[in-house]
């Protein structure tokens, strides 16, 4: 993309997008143990034999409802399934069941094992969510930053035989603020944790395995992101269209890389909307 070394790594440098970013990681931190004492949750069910492999779960009122499944971001290395509630009420109230995502993080598990454990919690949900008023044929899937990644990465083709699933298990998705191709941050401070070579950037970089049929997408992103988390976001998007597939981008105005996801608090906003349109939500009703 033609930046130097230095430009380069402060293109992927989130924390440094904004002056500070701790008030908006106390905000997911808050909003979310707000949400679990507004919204009946089933807290730390086991998708796997790690003590990391975990959901939080917010049956929906109604059987066979949607499902908004979220990954949390932080580069991989960072927040838990703890700072990711913050949604619940609001696509409870809308009619989802909501489920936020725990898994290991970077550098103590891999990118590789990290991928694997969402998918196995995406296998879990399929299976077992109908305990919890959710339709396994409608799956959403959604995740911000590294969470973004690895929507991606369960959108990928070619893995879900290892998992006994469909290849059409997601029923849409919304990547936020995603990364689809993992090659630049080889070159950036983010490589001493992703510890990525060529060989596995690419293998883990969704950009380069698209489906064979896709479902409806959503990529969002924030106005007041750098170039490369928009351009990111943009290919993928472009990638998904060339494909055939149904897509919708979106710039959400006003927002950075980190309050992007507080538009989710609220069912009015356009990031909100896009989401329950596709989910087959009231998204008209707010």
């Amino acid at each position: 993309m033609g930046y130097g070394p230095v430009e380069l790594d402060r293109q992927y440098n989130a924390r440094a997008s904004v002056p500070d970013c701790l008030p908006f990681l106390k905000d997911y931190a808050d909003y979310s143990a707000r949400a679990r004492q507004q919204v009946r949750g089933k807290l730390s069910v086991p998708y796997g034999a790690s003590p990391d492999e975990t959901l939080d779960i917010f049956p929906a009122a109604s059987a066979a409802a949607p499902v908004y499944l979220f990954i949390h971001g932080g580069y991989w290395k960072a927040l838990s399934k703890d700072d990711s509630s913050f949604m619940a009420p609001a696509f409870h109230a809308a009619g989802a069941t909501v489920v936020a995502v725990n898994y290991s993080l970077a550098p103590g598990a891999g990118l590789q094992a990290i991928v694997d454990q969402c998918r196995s919690a995406l296998a879990w949900v399929h299976r077992h969510i109908h305990g919890y008023n959710g339709d396994p044929a409608r799956i959403h899937v959604s995740g911000s930053s590294a969470g973004g990644h690895l929507a991606g990465m369960l959108l990928a083709r070619g893995w879900h035989d290892a998992f006994d699933l469909p290849d059409n298990v997601i029923h849409s998705a919304s990547p936020i603020s995603g990364l689809f191709d993992l090659r630049p941050l080889l070159s950036t401070h983010i490589n001493e944790w992703a510890r990525l070579d060529m060989e596995s950037a690419i293998a883990l970089s969704p950009q380069f395995h698209l489906p064979e049929r896709g479902c409806p997408i959503l990529s969002a992103w924030g106005q007041f992101e750098t170039d490369e988390f928009k351009r990111q976001s943009q290919d993928y998007a472009k990638a998904w269209g060339k494909r055939g597939f149904p897509v919708q981008a979106l710039e959400v105005q006003g927002a950075n890389h980190f309050n992007i996801l507080m538009s989710l608090c609220d069912p009015a906003s356009a990031l909100s909307r896009a989401i329950f349109g596709l989910m087959g939500l009231p998204a008209g009703v707010f």
